[in-house]
């Protein structure tokens, strides 16, 4: 794409975006094929790191099976309007048209064959048919409204009739993340809703942690349920707590003291297992080893379980067990934090927008779209289905 001249006498467009992320992008070109003047601008010095590191380098860039129930917020009927009219086929069509060989994962998650880098060619591509310009390694300094809008930069001062917040949450604060969006939300009045990192591994604290870490690696398939949520999937120790998609879905509803509780064995019937050999001399740790890593069950026996053969348990004694592997109760002290999120729940308040136009009620051109937004997906493509969505409907009307 064309770089802005720098430096130049002031640059006037049609609408400015801040944000070279999927939904900016996104938006950008959308507004672009309505014969806007569209510039892009961006702190960092290239468009969508955070695209080309989703989905482990492959970008699951959308799930099939998106309805608005897959999204949380303050206003949960907000994000209604944007997915209804940007769905997944649509999205799909646009991978299509530009020759992306995909797949489908599991639960209709849907990735790159290649790399994250194909959709990242593909936004890129829609903006430049479009006309957009970008000017990246460009810091705002500056934002104000008499009219116009005035965006004052590092690079030169731009005007632009509509501007775009795209500029994402907290979360890879590594990549340049920052609250960005959420102080401009605030400089013209609009409410910002408490944010926190989301889609977050666990941490353990003292006992725990030195007790756990030594299973760093272990995966299992499990059923964990938070705050009256359950999700099912692996969980996976770290060497601080515990991670993998189960625990990273939970993470969307975890508040400091809320326990977890996670069914190691959501398949099997256990107290049947145990019955079954109720008149056995086989040591208890050696029977659960049948269905967990050794590793796992001896660390999980030496805090839990006094084992001895199964012929000497009370049936009480047998219930109890039971009851701990299905409703392992866990009591997490703390997220890994931004740093690990894969988003950041909470944002800019929605009740403050137009769902149909992601435009703000009270101040006319201002438009957010995205993470900065509160409206935060499920693990599995959600997001960035989410950043389509909403980019794309703030690009009919900016």
């Amino acid at each position: 794409m064309p770089l802005v001249q720098k430096n130049s006498d002031m640059v006037k467009k049609d609408v400015i975006v801040i944000g070279a992320g999927a939904s900016g992008l996104m938006c950008a070109a959308e507004c672009g094929k309505r014969g806007r003047s569209v510039l892009v601008l961006d702190h960092a010095e290239r468009m969508g790191s955070k695209i080309l590191i989703s989905g482990g380098g492959r970008c699951n860039f959308t799930n099939l099976n998106v309805t608005d129930q897959h999204y949380l917020s303050e206003n949960p009927h907000f994000c209604k309007s944007a997915l209804a009219r940007f769905t997944p086929q649509d999205i799909l069509s646009l991978v299509r048209k530009e020759g992306i060989p995909y797949y489908e994962k599991e639960a209709g998650q849907l990735f790159c064959v290649k790399s994250s880098r194909d959709i990242l060619g593909m936004l890129r591509h829609e903006c430049d048919r479009a006309g957009v310009e970008p000017l990246l390694a460009c810091r705002v300094t500056e934002i104000q409204k008499t009219g116009a809008f005035l965006v004052a930069t590092d690079q030169g001062t731009f005007q632009s009739v509509s501007l775009v917040i795209a500029t994402g949450g907290l979360s890879y604060p590594g990549l340049g993340a920052s609250g960005f969006g959420h102080g401009i939300a605030r400089q013209f009045g609009l409410r910002v809703t408490e944010v926190k990192p989301a889609l977050v591994p666990l941490v353990f604290s003292g006992r725990d942690q030195k007790v756990f870490r030594d299973l760093a690696g272990i995966s299992l398939d499990s059923l964990v349920e938070c705050g009256g949520n359950r999700f099912r999937g692996n969980i996976l120790f770290t060497h601080r707590g515990v991670s993998g998609p189960a625990i990273l879905q939970a993470s969307l509803h975890w508040k400091p003291g809320v326990p977890i509780l996670i069914d190691l064995l959501p398949e099997i019937d256990i107290p049947a297992a145990f019955n079954a050999k109720r008149q056995s001399t086989l040591e208890m740790r050696t029977l659960l080893s049948q269905f967990f890593p050794k590793r796992f069950i001896q660390t999980w026996c030496d805090l839990y379980v006094t084992s001895k053969p199964i012929v000497q348990y009370s049936d009480r004694e047998l219930l109890l067990i039971a009851n701990q592997l299905h409703a392992w109760m866990i009591r997490p002290s703390a997220t890994e934090g931004y740093k690990s999120a894969e988003v950041t729940a909470g944002g800019v308040d929605t009740v403050e927008l137009s769902s149909k136009t992601m435009e703000s009620k009270n101040v006319p051109g201002l438009y957010f779209i995205g993470e900065v937004l509160d409206v935060t997906g499920h693990l599995g493509g959600y997001n960035l289905h989410w950043a389509w969505a909403s980019g794309h409907a703030a690009g009919q009307y900016a």
